[in-house]
């Protein structure tokens, strides 16, 4: 992970929590089981947690605390706006298929940027259980985690949701849309 350790001001963790505190309160059905003060004593404990955490709001992806069923136990935050983060968008999936394009290269990939910030893509998994919570990314679509053998071939995967369920499709790893980003997880 290549996560800066930056420290955020007392300000900016006072901000971030209670923004993050806020979302927390208004999406109580992402994570029923849960209160406010264990997962701010998580975050406490964890302060490069909070910087990435930081970052994922700073690219508009408006974390929030999600709970799957087969790890109630984790906590997961992950990127929750409506549509794929506003700034994550246009890049193409990994530094591979950007050093592939010739012409019109995008300014980064997405699992740089995802190391950058410090969280991983979603697998289609962690995608499909969100959609739980959802609908998420109904006009726009997301990279997800490949599989080496699509990846080897020189394709990427990529979810939206449509039609009241989730598409998982393929593309160039070298492809990059103003439509498609990527969601980040980050896990306590």
């Amino acid at each position: 992970m290549i996560v800066s350790m930056k420290q955020l001001t007392e300000e900016q963790q006072v901000q971030l929590l209670e923004r993050l505190k806020s979302r927390f309160e208004k999406n109580m059905h992402r994570h029923p089981e849960r209160q406010w003060s264990e997962v701010v004593s998580k975050l406490e404990a964890q302060p490069e947690k909070l910087h990435v955490l930081h970052e994922m709001e700073r690219t508009e992806g408006e974390p929030d605390l999600v709970t799957f069923e087969e790890e109630p136990e984790v906590l997961h935050f992950i990127d929750c706006s409506k549509e794929s983060p506003k700034g994550r968008r246009s890049v193409c999936f990994d530094r591979a298929g950007l050093e592939a394009r010739k012409k019109h290269q995008p300014e980064n990939t997405a699992q740089d940027l995802a190391a950058e910030l410090g969280v991983t893509l979603l697998t289609e998994s962690e995608y499909r259980n969100l959609q739980k919570y959802g609908p998420f990314d109904q006009k726009t679509s997301s990279w997800i985690e490949t599989p080496s053998s699509v990846r080897e071939l020189g394709g990427a995967l990529f979810c939206d949701y449509r039609y009241g369920q989730v598409f998982v499709y393929h593309n160039g790893a070298s492809s990059y849309y103003g439509s498609r980003g990527f969601r980040g997880i980050v896990t306590l």
